[in-house]
């Protein structure tokens, strides 16, 4: 039964159930049962079906076009793991993606903007906004927008993840190990902006969580250990450069720290770069533990890392845009857990001397 031209009815008698039903599976929208979803999407590989999206948009006056505004996509494996789920998403609805880079570029981005007005497109997903101002000129264009993991600006749909529960295991599961002396290498506040649907920042979340998890241990954090700056140069690849001074500056001090907590897998990167540098070993001599688990299993050792679930940003951006296009009844915002995962980079505090 292998068509290009399948119709939905062939589909829907292919997986025996009812056309309702594959409508619902492709556009991700109502319930459907897990064996329903598999029979429908067994049919629909079958018969290489494709939702007619020209004669669709005949209808609707929609363009079936999903615009992504990402930040670099060549810098941070995250974002490259967030466009893979929302295109991923928005071919299973019928509808194609444009991407976009605006590189932390205000004027990029407001051309990627008109851009995609230009294209008519259904909605723009941003990860991350560069300026409130241009994701305003789509509402002025009534083009829906929605924001993954930084909102900035009130007017928009947004998806994010509990920063701080994250940040908070990292403290705990080092203090577990028997670690008092834990570094914290992260994003400074004062670069980055507060969500404006909350008044605070992804940096605050996660500097907060370290404060509190060493207090809650009761122990006081050494404003020497606290290093703070950008996670990396958006000019640049990814060269770790960040982490490794972060790291070196804290090997010279007189009482290194025993764990190091770095805010994002890249810095973490730069930060095991200068420890082997420097001759120590990871976990026995020093523990490092990174966040958003991008890179963490690709380095050596493996990295203890916060998981982000990178994937389910992406499709839950899709989902909050769609709901937009449909105007279906969606939450305007949207919070993810996060979670820590245990490798071969942290281990038990050395016991030679004080801790």
């Amino acid at each position: 039964m292998k068509s290009k031209t399948a119709t939905l009815i062939e589909v829907a008698r292919l997986a025996g159930v009812s056309t309702a039903t594959v409508n619902r599976v492709l556009k991700q929208q109502g319930y459907v049962s897990e064996e329903a979803r598999r029979k429908v999407e067994a049919a629909v590989a079958a018969t290489s079906y494709r939702p007619n999206v020209v004669a669709r948009g005949l209808r609707t006056r929609r363009s079936s076009t999903i615009g992504l505004m990402l930040t670099a996509i060549t810098v941070n494996p995250f974002f490259v793991g967030v466009a893979h789920a929302v295109e991923a998403a928005a071919i299973a609805a019928g509808y194609r993606v444009v991407i976009f880079n605006h590189g932390g570029h205000e004027d990029y981005e407001r051309h990627g903007v008109e851009a995609f007005i230009a294209q008519r497109v259904d909605a723009v997903l941003f990860c991350t906004a560069a300026s409130p101002r241009n994701v305003e000129i789509l509402a002025a264009a009534g083009i829906p927008a929605i924001e993954i993991e930084r909102s900035s600006t009130p007017s928009a749909s947004f998806v994010r993840v509990d920063n701080y529960v994250g940040a908070r295991a990292a403290i705990d599961h080092l203090v577990g190990l028997g670690h008092e002396r834990i570094a914290f290498v992260g994003g400074d506040p004062g670069l980055y902006p507060q969500d404006a649907t909350r008044r605070r920042s992804v940096e605050e979340d996660r500097l907060g969580a370290y404060h509190d998890g060493m207090r809650a241990h009761g122990l006081v954090p050494n404003p020497a250990h606290i290093r703070l700056g950008q996670y990396y140069d958006l000019a640049n690849d990814v060269s770790g450069r960040e982490g490794r001074q972060h790291a070196e500056a804290l090997m010279e001090l007189a009482r290194p720290p025993t764990a190091i907590f770095s805010t994002c897998d890249i810095l973490a990167v730069g930060v095991l770069q200068a420890l082997y540098k420097a001759g120590k070993r990871v976990p026995q001599d020093i523990s490092v533990v990174g966040f958003d688990d991008t890179l963490a299993a690709y380095l050596a050792p493996q990295l203890t890392t916060v998981a982000q679930p990178v994937a389910a940003l992406g499709r839950h951006g899709f989902d909050m845009a769609l709901a937009a296009i449909e105007s279906t009844e969606m939450p305007n915002e949207i919070v993810l857990a996060t979670h820590l995962v245990i490798r071969q980079s942290t281990g038990p505090a050395a016991r030679t001397g004080s801790n």
